[in-house]
Order: structure tokens, then sequence, then C-alpha cells
């Protein structure tokens, strides 16, 4: 039997987003042998353009992330399109692609990202990105002064309607499985205070006319016109490599994360986390700083950890 060839860098990258990328780019600038395994599904592919960068303030993501794939190859980094499937640490990081290959690293970076889990009413999937949203600061400028629907998934969408009611004064929440019980009394004064109308009962479909978004249709048989809907999806933290390597995580209100310090390493000597992989709110601008803080670090500690084994 033929032994598989296992082929050798100082760092691989899993994840090839905006954190994933970022360090990429700060290694290979570092003269580092980097690999990035990237199997191509960023969470904001629905979305159109990407906000609040500043200097690619509505950019596509997808022509974002092709400009930082051109810029990583300048330096030498390899990029492959595959998914690790498998990982296990020794003196090295061993990971396994689902094409067949087998790499080694000294230092890995988790940068997977976490996936969006939808509300299970239709027509929110389909329009999601376009009229169905979750993030104000993502595209609340664009869909400013429209009126707004605010589809609860937990009491905690009210915070949700709260805040987008900074870019339009016509909210409506519509509580859909969540009881009118569940809100407590400063959720009630809040809402109050800033003019969002609350409808309790069950959302059973949006309503889409020439393919645009008009209205909030309800179990009763009720319709209320609507031309955005604000939402927030359940997060999935995409943590199985973590855990396969024995990261501690830790419990949050939107799913388990890893512990990680301010560079992003994990509980795991050499194994560093950063983007969405260990937190739901990381904006893409938040991620590339994070891929850079870890990068930075990395290349930090293995160029201290050779010298003084050399000393």
């Amino acid at each position: 039997m033929t032994e598989k060839h296992t082929e050798q860098y100082e760092v691989i990258v899993v994840g090839g987003g905006a954190a994933g990328l970022s360090a990429a780019l700060v290694l290979g600038r570092a003269r580092r042998r980097t690999l990035v395994v990237d199997a191509g599904e960023p969470r904001n592919a629905p979305a159109a353009h990407m906000h609040g960068f500043l200097s690619r303030d509505g950019m596509p993501p997808a022509e974002f992330l092709a400009i930082g794939r051109e810029e990583i190859a300048r330096y030498g980094v390899e990029l492959v399109r595959d998914r690790a499937v498998d990982v296990t640490k020794g003196e090295e990081f061993t990971v396994v692609l689902a094409g067949g290959r087998t790499v080694r690293a000294r230092r890995l970076v988790i940068a997977t990202g976490l996936r969006d889990e939808l509300p299970a009413v239709p027509r929110v999937a389909e329009r999601f990105g376009r009229d169905v949203l979750h993030c104000p600061y993502c595209h609340g400028w664009e869909v400013r002064d429209q009126a707004f629907g605010v589809l609860a998934t937990t009491p905690l969408s009210v915070h949700q309607a709260l805040m987008v009611s900074q870019w339009s004064k016509d909210v409506t929440l519509f509580l859909h499985t969540v009881a009118e019980s569940e809100l407590s009394d400063d959720d009630l004064r809040r809402l109050a205070a800033a003019g969002v109308k609350v409808v309790p009962g069950e959302v059973v479909e949006l309503v889409v006319e020439d393919d645009r978004l008009t209205g909030v249709r309800l179990a009763d048989g009720t319709t209320h016109a609507r031309e955005v809907v604000f939402t927030a999806p359940r997060p999935i933290p995409q943590t199985d490599l973590l855990e396969r390597l024995g990261a501690e995580l830790r419990e949050t209100p939107f799913g388990a994360y890893p512990v990680v310090d301010e560079t992003g390493l994990t509980t795991v000597p050499g194994l560093w986390c950063a983007g969405n992989a260990m937190g739901f709110a990381e904006q893409v601008i938040n991620a590339a700083a994070g891929g850079y803080r870890a990068g930075a670090t990395i290349n930090g500690e293995l160029l201290m950890t050779a010298l003084d084994a050399t000393s």
C-alpha cells in the first residue's frame, strides 16, 4: 500500500473569507509558507453589497473576496478550493481535505465563519439579502424611511426592532411565535417610546408582488403592508474542527464559541480563530482586522520560537 504524501506548510488557514484572507495576506508578506483552504461558502453571499468597510463601502462581497485572493497570490500564498473534514494535533496540525489531500503545519487558523438558519416562513429565504435583512448597519441606509417589519424569532427581537427604528419611523414588530407575556415591562416601554407597533400572531408568509416585498400575512388572514422585513437568523457556529482539537468553548445566547485571547489564540497551543468563527457579530471589517491580528501574532511567535531553539 502506498503511503499518502503529506504536504508541509508553516501555517494553514481554514476559511477564505475576510478573516482568513487577511491572516493569509499578513503571513504571505512575512514570507511564511501558507495555505488557505476555502470551501467557497461566505456568510454574506446573499448580499449584493457590503457596507461599513472604509474605502470599500458598497462593494459586492464576491468582488471583495476576488481581490483578496489576487492579493494573497502575489505573496506566494496557496489557495485551494476544498473543505477541511478532519484535523488532528501532535507536534504539528494535520488537516485532511475532502478532495483527498493531507496537509500539515505548525500553526492553524480557523476562520470558517458561521451559518445563518432563517425562520421557516415562506419567502423569507428567497428574499434574504434583498428586502429581508438582518443587520441595520449593513443595510439600513439603503432602505431608510420605508415601511419596516421585524419578524420576531425570540424575545431578543425586541432589540432588533428598537435598533431599526433609527432608520425608519414606520416599524411593526410581528411577534410570530413569541408570546406577548415574554416581553418585559422595559421592552414594552421602549417599544412605545420608539413608536414601534406590536402585532401578535403567527406569520404564515411574506407577500411578494412583481418581485417586490409588499406585505406580511398572519395566520388569521390579515395582511400588513410592509416594504422591508428584518429578522434575526439563528447563528450556527462552525466549531467542528475546533471541537476535534479540544478547544474550550463558551456558551452565549447565540451559540457556543471558542474561548480566545485578544489575538484570537484559543486554549489549544498553536490554534487561532478569527472572524465569525469566534463570534456571531463580527462584521467584515472586524473579521479582516481579527485575521490581520492573528496573522501578525503567529508570525512573531514562529520567529521567536525559532530563535529560542537556536540560541
